[in-house]
């Protein structure tokens, strides 16, 4: 169990490379059980990467409007995407054109809250948690 006020898991993909966008994420509140997952579409022409940034910042965005202050939320972020991750964590540069905006969304994202931790998992946590 973690330690932070909220836990997320988030997940995106694609069909075809580019293709139709998915994806999806649970919320763990500190203490508390799995939300429901959440499955999003995001339309016709998004890579991987790009699905994977979605997910993310739609589950940010709940997780900000659960909190009376964000501002005061530990948030706990995992994922199976090592770009995303390693992208937001600063262990990687991201050079995609494609990517730098929702790089920079997400960054000002997890801003919004007290603190942040990223925690890269294997793929099949993912697949247990979300089912894809």
């Amino acid at each position: 169990m973690s330690d932070a006020d909220f836990t997320v898991v988030f997940d995106g993909g694609s069909i075809g490379n580019p293709g139709r966008g998915y994806g999806s994420y649970r919320l763990r509140p500190r203490g508390g059980a799995w939300s429901p997952a959440v499955r999003l579409e995001f339309g016709p022409r998004l890579t991987n990467n790009e699905a994977e940034y979605a997910a993310l910042l739609a589950a940010l965005d709940a997780v900000a409007a659960a909190a009376a202050n964000p501002d005061r939320v530990t948030l706990e972020v995992r994922g199976d995407s090592q770009l995303v991750i390693n992208q937001l964590s600063g262990a990687w540069k991201v050079r995609s054109a494609n990517l730098k905006p929702l790089h920079t969304r997400a960054r000002a994202a997890l801003g919004r809250f007290g603190g942040v931790r990223l925690t890269w998992h294997r793929r099949s946590v993912s697949v247990d948690l979300l089912g894809h």
